[in-house]
């Protein structure tokens, strides 16, 4: 892989490896095993078949599927005629999937009939009544196109249908900084911001991570992240295409399906945030005899990270830290930087983007060491909130930095430290409380194998952190007996004021991309305590 950054469109990189390794195993993804030269086939029939279907450049076609052949062939298929992928979240509910459609003016959508619990058909002919007879309809207007594999409703179009009435090949390509996809954000108290990025977003971020993470096209990278989320897409799916690798992908993530994968697909390198790799290594059917990765990334907390290197066996992981707005990739550890450096969470940003810590009030810039908020400028930045102009503003300050929303310091080196985010720190009798760094406390216990804290309401201090602990399969442990043990390791100000233990965090709340919903964690210790 090239040192210095050549654009590209998606395109050409699907033509590359089907040139270069067209019997290479490009995708598995269930049942499903296909080449770089069969990706390419694939793709190139989705994109006559929204050809067929009138679709252009500067489209928007959304797509609702699990992680499945599919879902990749049609992002890809969009891409070869410039037209804008919408993904949508496969946890969403009718009035989600309107909005989602609405905010970007979608003319088609391809979709799944169902998948786990979820009917996808009901709850789009509830989002659109008209999906019963014939498109388009009132609620969502714009909507011209419904594409469905399995079961489909008279107003769509059944799958194989679709790819049969396509014959025409794109003649029009794709400018590297033309639109190449909408990422929704996660919103908690409202609906989400569309992110629109573009072909340089996505692939030059995919491209800089894979040459920090040692990525080769012989590699064989296991992913358990949606592809409706940027880990999944950008730093999971893209990676692969921009260097030649293997993709191996469950349909979603269970820890040991996805023991087993990598296992049996001898798969070299993952990712994760910190809840995947702790659910991963306390999964009762986790053998350190059966993993044969080498490395990957990880959005953690040094304990965490200690144990995926020591007990995973991945010597090159590497730190990471970004968010949706910058494509998401921000900094990340060179696998040649020295393991304490890496363990720590301390890297840099990727050459051309920029980072300064500014005060949230003022977005005056902060000296070296101290804590304010992360900003950053430069080509992994997003074009702005799809339709959207004011949260666009927003989103920049009146210089052009773009506001993060996390709380992080640089040190001499201009390394990241990252503290969390600034919404979630804790004012306990005048002194702020990171969660991170009390979840980092409570996983220094061997038995501890996850750890979420949150802030609840308290008369005199004003706000006091409580915490919640899984712990390891077979671990037996009092709530008062690790609170005993923390008291002397951290200040007492930082100390949980109620410990509860969980046999998991799903049923309080998970996204779907693997993190805790933190707003429901606070929601809960406030039924606990009889303040909900």
């Amino acid at each position: 892989m090239p040192d210095r950054w050549q654009p590209t469109i998606l395109g050409d990189l699907l033509q590359r490896n089907a040139t270069h390794n067209p019997n290479g195993e490009a995708l598995v993804a269930g049942a499903a095993r296909l080449t770089h030269a069969a990706l390419l086939l694939e793709a190139q029939r989705v994109a006559a078949g929204l050809l067929a279907l009138g679709l252009k450049r500067g489209d928007f076609v959304g797509l609702l599927f699990p992680n499945n052949a599919e879902w990749v062939t049609g992002f890809y298929g969009a891409a070869l005629i410039g037209c804008v992928t919408v993904p949508m979240n496969t946890r969403w509910k009718a009035s989600e999937i309107a909005y989602a459609l609405n905010r970007a003016d979608c003319r088609a959508l391809l979709m799944a009939d169902s998948f786990l619990r979820q009917d996808f058909v009901a709850l789009l002919t509830e989002a659109e009544p008209a999906l019963a007879t014939a498109l388009p309809g009132t609620a969502v207007p714009g909507l011209r196109h419904v594409v469905v594999a399995g079961a489909t409703p008279q107003g769509a179009i059944g799958w194989e249908a679709f790819l049969a009435a396509g014959s025409a090949h794109p003649t029009v390509k794709p400018g590297t900084d033309d639109p190449l996809l909408v990422q929704f954000t996660s919103g908690t108290t409202a609906f989400p911001k569309g992110v629109l990025l573009t072909h340089q977003n996505m692939l030059r971020n995919a491209a800089a991570c894979a040459l920090r993470l040692g990525v080769r096209d012989d590699d064989r990278y296991l992913n358990c992240r949606p592809f409706f989320h940027v880990a999944g897409s950008t730093l999971s799916l893209l990676l692969a295409l921009t260097t030649g690798a293997s993709l191996v992908t469950p349909p979603t993530f269970e820890a040991g399906e996805a023991l087993r994968l990598l296992d049996v697909e001898r798969c070299t390198i993952t990712s994760g945030n910190d809840s995947i790799f702790q659910l991963l290594l306390s999964h009762p059917s986790f053998d350190r005899n059966r993993i044969h990765l080498r490395g990957g990334w990880a959005a953690a907390g040094p304990q965490t990270m200690r144990r995926i290197v020591e007990d995973l066996g991945m010597t090159d992981l590497c730190w990471a830290y970004g968010l949706s707005e910058a494509s998401p990739n921000v900094v990340l550890n060179d696998r040649r930087d020295p393991l304490d450096l890496r363990i720590a969470g301390l890297a840099l940003p990727h050459a051309g983007v920029a980072l300064r810590i500014a005060d949230p009030a003022t977005n005056s810039p902060l000296p070296q060491g101290q804590r304010g908020e992360i900003q950053v400028r430069g080509w992994s930045v997003m074009r702005g909130y799809v339709n959207d102009p004011e949260a666009t503003a927003r989103a920049f300050t009146p210089d052009g930095w773009l506001r993060t929303g996390d709380l992080g310091s640089l040190n001499l080196e201009g390394r990241l430290h990252l503290a969390g985010r600034i919404k979630d720190v804790l004012r306990v009798g005048g002194e702020n409380v990171a969660p991170a760094e009390v979840e980092e406390a409570l996983l220094a216990h061997p038995m501890v194998a996850m750890a979420q804290v949150v802030g609840v309401p308290d008369a005199r201090l004003g706000e006091v952190p409580v915490g919640f602990v899984r712990l390891m399969d077979g671990g037996v442990m009092d709530p008062e007996t690790l609170l005993d043990w923390l008291r002397p390791r951290i200040a007492n100000f930082r100390m949980p004021r109620h410990l509860w233990l969980v046999e998991d965090f799903e049923a309080i709340g998970m996204t779907a991309s693997g993190k805790v919903q933190k707003t429901q964690l606070r929601a809960h210790a406030l039924t606990l305590l009889g303040l909900g």
